[in-house]
């Protein structure tokens, strides 16, 4: 495991200390980021869901959707940025996930 020594300022050690009820730093950050990891990740889920349900499909059926004229308009601006963003978030997502696999 490669380790890196660093400095905390009181106010950020404080925090976390507060936050995670951990006195050991190292314990305490990695209670932090696996809290903040499963915030985002619950945080890109309800995008997800939310473009799920705007269009009853799915991500991939969403694309075919554009592709064959089933999505009236599919390069209007909204649909391309609901596009954009959903994809985005699928990747972040994804991205997420394999640094929760790290953080265990």
């Amino acid at each position: 495991m490669l380790t890196k020594t660093t400095t905390l300022s009181n106010p950020v050690y404080q925090a976390l200390r507060q936050i995670t009820g951990e006195t050991r730093v190292e314990q305490a950050l990695s209670i932090a980021l696996k809290d903040l990891v499963r915030l985002k990740q619950h945080e890109l889920q309800q995008k997800i869901n939310a473009y799920e349900q705007k269009y009853g499909l799915n991500f991939v059926e969403f694309e075919a959707a554009c592709q064959n004229g089933n999505i009236s308009n599919p390069h209007a601006y909204e649909v391309e940025k609901d596009n954009w963003d959903w994809e985005s978030a699928l990747y972040e997502q994804k991205d997420l996930e394999t640094i929760a696999a790290w953080l265990k």
